[in-house]
C-alpha cells in the first residue's frame, strides 16, 4: 500500500505550476518537495519501488524541472541521505525569475523510521545532540559533496542547500563550513533540531548574514 505521504499528486504543491523565483514561498515550496524527494527516494529503495512505474521520488523534483543527478549514500547502512538535483531552467520564465534560480540543490532528508535506516538515523541524531556531526562519516560524504560542487563553477551563487531536520543540520552546518571559505550559499533548513540555534553561536557576521534558514 502506497504510503500518502509519498505521493506528489496527493500531498505535493501542484498549485506552483510555475515559479517565480523572487517569490519566498515558492523558493521555499521547491526546496522542501526536493528534500521530501530525498525521504522517497530512501523508502524506494527500501520498499523496492524501482522504475517509472513504481518508483515515487522522481515527480518531487521532475515536476519543477530538477533532475537528481546523484545519490547520496550512507557507507555504513548503504541508504540514500541526500541527493544532487540540477534545475532545467525553461525557456518560458523571465531571465529576471531565472537570475534568481539555482543551478543545483543539494538536498538532505531527515530519520526515516523504517527497519533498514533507523539505526542509523538515531545514531547521528545523537551526534547532532552532542554537536559531533561533523566527526561522522555521513557528513564527511555530504561536505565533500558540496565542496566538489562549488569547486566545479568557482562559486556558490547558484547552488543551494536544503534540508529537515536531521537534514537540517547537515545543510547548516555544511553551509557553516562552506562559508568560512567566502563562499556563501543559499541554505532552507525546515526543523532543525540543534537544541539552541547554532547560528547564532557564528561570531563572523559575514558567514552568519551568509547562511538563509527558511522555517517550514
Amino acid at each position: 500500500m502506497i504510503c500518502e505521504r509519498d505521493d506528489f499528486s496527493l500531498t505535493g504543491p501542484l498549485h506552483l505550476t510555475s515559479i517565480d523565483w523572487a517569490n519566498e514561498h515558492h523558493r521555499r515550496s521547491v526546496a522542501a518537495s526536493l528534500v521530501q524527494g530525498i525521504y522517497v527516494s530512501e523508502r524506494d529503495r527500501q520498499l523496492q519501488r524501482e522504475g517509472p512505474e513504481l518508483a515515487l521520488s522522481p515527480l518531487w523534483s521532475e515536476f519543477f524541472g530538477f533532475r537528481l543527478i546523484r545519490k547520496l549514500v550512507d557507507d555504513a547502512d548503504h541508504s540514500i541521505f541526500g541527493g544532487i538535483y540540477e534545475y532545467n531552467k525553461p525557456h518560458s520564465q523571465t531571465a529576471k525569475s531565472l537570475e534568481l534560480s539555482p543551478r543545483f540543490v543539494i538536498a538532505f532528508r531527515g530519520t526515516v523510521n523504517k527497519a533498514d535506516s533507523i539505526s542509523r538515523d538515531i545514531e547521528l541524531d545523537i551526534h547532532v545532540i552532542r554537536n559531533g556531526l561533523h566527526t561522522t562519516t555521513r557528513f564527511e560524504i555530504a561536505i565533500q559533496a558540496v565542496r566538489n560542487m562549488v569547486a566545479s563553477l568557482g562559486d556558490g551563487s547558484s547552488v543551494w542547500l536544503a534540508g529537515h531536520s536531521l537534514g537540517a543540520s547537515m545543510a547548516l552546518l555544511t553551509g557553516k563550513i562552506i562559508a568560512r571559505t567566502g563562499v556563501f550559499l543559499e541554505c532552507f533548513a525546515f526543523n532543525p533540531p540543534f537544541l539552541s540555534p547554532p547560528i547564532e553561536k557564528i561570531k563572523d557576521k559575514r558567514i552568519k548574514h551568509g547562511i538563509r534558514i527558511a522555517g517550514k
